[in-house]
């Protein structure tokens, strides 16, 4: 806990057996409440592992929901566990669990209700090994975004993010997509709802055990994520609503 709140991490994992361990090593315990990890079908022995490290929380997806819909399983069972905090971390160990204190103290006392982890921040992107058209296009993604959505983040596309619950319980998160595009979307809900994002530099990892989407499909992705920019700002000025930034009923 941190100031009296409760973290939970949760792992969102398709393959990730040979990262696994060495990301949930790093996991400081003396912060983190629970561990979430919940594997979208893969094949290998991810949820085996994830039991023998001790891990309560293991889910099994009986099909591959896909990105965005191992997130929505992930943020349900940590706000099912009560969690104050929730951060989200691939378990690929392309991001230090390290940084989780900071994160998560961050959101405790308020300041931001939303924190992302930041490859592009500082010089860790290429230092770590980042492809020179991964960055980029990270780069004019991210300038495009943030021009559309009328923000100053340095990048829109981390694993690493943390979230009050406050953010989840008052946005529409599970109606987005079940792909990668959920990561925009859940941005842009987010800021539609006003809250206030903060960053932390974060040092990156790239081998060849790490995730990562083929040309073909990163270019779908930025497409999507263009996509995700324009709709917002379409719907702030009043030209095309946008169910996903509706406001929450309860």
């Amino acid at each position: 806990m941190i100031h009296g709140k409760k973290v939970v991490v949760v792992l969102p994992a398709y393959n990730a057996a040979l990262t696994l361990e060495r990301t949930y090593r790093e996991i400081p315990m003396d912060v983190v409440d629970d561990v979430v990890l919940v594997d979208d079908a893969g094949g290998d022995e991810t949820l085996e592992l994830g039991e023998k490290l001790g891990i309560k929380h293991r889910i099994k997806h009986e099909k591959n929901l896909g990105y965005g819909g191992n997130q929505k399983t992930c943020y349900r069972k940590a706000l099912e566990l009560q969690a104050d905090i929730i951060i989200m971390l691939h378990p690929d160990y392309q991001y230090t669990p390290k940084l989780i204190p900071a994160m998560a103290h961050m959101v405790a006392t308020g300041l931001y209700p939303v924190v992302l982890g930041s490859r592009i921040l500082g010089v860790g992107a290429l230092e770590g090994g980042m492809p020179m058209i991964k960055y980029l296009s990270n780069r004019i993604l991210t300038w495009i975004e943030n021009l559309l959505m009328g923000q100053h983040v340095s990048e829109y596309h981390t694993g690493y993010r943390a979230f009050s619950k406050e953010v989840l319980e008052n946005t529409l998160w599970e109606l987005n997509s079940n792909n990668f595009l959920f990561d925009n979307q859940i941005m842009a809900q987010a800021v539609n709802a006003g809250y206030i994002i903060g960053e932390v530099s974060c040092p990156t990892k790239y081998f060849p055990e790490a995730s990562s989407i083929n040309l073909k499909n990163s270019a779908v992705y930025g497409l999507g994520c263009l996509g995700v920019a324009l709709r917002y700002r379409l719907h702030k000025l009043g030209v095309w609503s946008w169910e996903l930034l509706a406001k929450k009923t309860q």
